[in-house]
């Protein structure tokens, strides 16, 4: 019965999602063109609502649902493997037309060709799992 809270956060997340057009193929074509600012609020929304987060979880030192102390890593300095990873990452979200967030919102809402971007994301990610270990970390 706990994972009804994740399938109720999902929805609530699809919801925000579909929306805001967050998971329209056009939407994200005239964010790719330079033709809107739309995509550009969103996503900007998206990292100003995570370091307010952050600062707030740091500075009161928050703890987990479990009353642990919640400790976040510092990240390493500028490193070719973020460039890669997002130039592929970005590559991959213009040629689709979607990010792996609104796939599963737009197969609920019929688009079955989005299977197809669906098994690209899982083979993808099963690569890496394969090639991890000879990947620069």
């Amino acid at each position: 019965m706990n994972f009804i809270k994740y399938l109720l956060v999902g929805f609530f997340f699809g919801i925000v999602l579909t929306k805001a057009e967050a998971v329209s193929w056009y939407r994200i074509y005239e964010m790719f063109q330079f033709q809107s600012f739309h995509m550009y609020g969103i996503i900007m929304t998206a990292i100003a609502t995570g370091l307010i987060g952050l600062q707030i979880i740091k500075r009161k030192k928050l703890k987990d649902i479990d009353g642990k102390p919640i400790y976040i890593q510092d990240k390493e300095k500028g490193n070719a493997r973020y460039w890669i990873g997002g130039i592929l990452f970005g590559l991959g979200w213009a040629m689709v037309g979607a990010c792996p967030g609104p796939i599963f919102i737009l197969l609920g809402s019929g688009f079955l060709s989005v299977i197809l971007i669906l098994f690209g994301a899982i083979l993808g990610t099963f690569l890496y799992g394969v090639f991890k270990d000879r990947l620069p970390h």
